[in-house]
């Protein structure tokens, strides 16, 4: 129940950090983002793993960890973060929101791909519970990209669903290599048995370390670092308080991680996007398009994360239904 409480946990605080990443990219580009959110906060977890003692825990692993912790890192906080902010500017976070729950399903179907785990019909149930707000964006973005109010936020569709996508890719396989590198880990005995806010600590610091190799490379080639002087203030100070707080909220998934399944980790993270909701409706309101559809269809992703996330057997006998449901929802892939 541990792994719960903290992925509970993080989603809350990744709920507001997107609201500060979404007044940010209002003033200031993607790249500028991802300068200020990836490099700067590696002193703090470099910090937080000492205390969590994730440098000794570090001297026992075998290579592959740090491997598969880089390539989290890389798929993660450079292609699923920089697209994210690039989906965000273009069409809002609100109408990114339903493209972005996909990444639910990838990472379930990538869970039942290469970690064995069981897709049952209840999950099957809850990945069309998930599809209803990308549906809903597809059929109706017409009427979010026009408008008479030069005032209004208009949104770009096709940059924003196309960012949006990519960023499925990145944050819906990350958590799988994640596991591969805490299993790998596992793998030598007694490790993440006796050490998992010490090995998910160090893990989650490397893959930041080599994220912000990447981000460095790409800030260097596309002028990213020369243009920080004449960055808007409002833009550098909501990147810094997002970085911050993405940083804190990372700490609490990789601890998750080593609690709890990624089938249930990931899906309990997706209620992240109601505290999303709230804290956009407060702080962004005139750089969001709020559409009656999109917001049930995003309620209704979160029913259908939990229906991706928790125990089939569990959910069926808290709620009894007929023999016929019962079989239905049971079924096992």
């Amino acid at each position: 129940m541990s792994g719960i409480y903290f992925a509970i946990i993080s989603a809350a605080i990744f709920g507001f950090q997107n609201a500060a990443a979404r007044r940010a990219v209002i003033s200031a580009t993607p790249l500028q983002g991802m300068i200020l959110t990836v490099p700067t906060v590696v002193p703090l977890l470099a910090f937080i793993c000492y205390v969590l003692g994730g440098f000794d825990a570090i001297k026992s692993w075998p290579l592959i960890t740090y491997l598969f912790a880089g390539a989290a890192g890389v798929m993660h906080f450079v292609v699923g973060r920089f697209s994210n902010y690039v989906s965000m500017q273009a069409l809002g976070s609100t109408l990114s929101t339903p493209i972005q729950q996909l990444s639910t399903i990838a990472s379930l179907i990538c869970a039942v791909v290469f970690l064995g785990e069981t897709l049952t019909g209840l999950n099957i149930l809850g990945i069309l519970l998930v599809s209803i707000g990308p549906a809903l964006l597809i059929t109706r973005h017409n009427s979010y990209t026009k408008t008479d109010d030069p005032e209004k936020f208009s949104p770009d569709f096709k940059r924003g669903a196309l960012h949006g996508l990519i960023c499925v890719f990145g944050y819906g396989g990350s958590p799988i290599v994640i596991v591969l590198a805490l299993n790998s880990v596992d793998s030598m005995p007694g490790q993440l048995i006796t050490s998992p806010f010490a090995n998910s600590s160090a893990i989650l610091l490397f893959s930041y370390i080599f994220a912000s190799f990447f981000v460095v490379i790409l800030g260097f080639s596309f002028r990213g670092f020369e243009s920080l002087p004449t960055m808007s203030k409002q833009g550098l100070k909501w990147f810094l308080l997002s970085g911050f707080l993405i940083a804190v909220s990372q700490v609490f998934r990789y601890i998750a991680f080593a609690l709890a399944p990624v089938s249930v980790v990931v899906p309990i993270q997706r209620i992240s996007v109601v505290f999303r909701l709230l804290f956009n409706a407060y702080l962004n309101r005139a750089y969001e398009r709020f559409d009656t559809g999109i917001v049930i269809g995003i309620i209704l992703s979160v029913f259908g994360a939990m229906a991706l996330g928790f125990e089939t057997k569990v959910v069926l006998t808290w709620l009894a239904p007929g023999q016929l449901i019962f079989d239905i929802l049971n079924w096992q892939f």
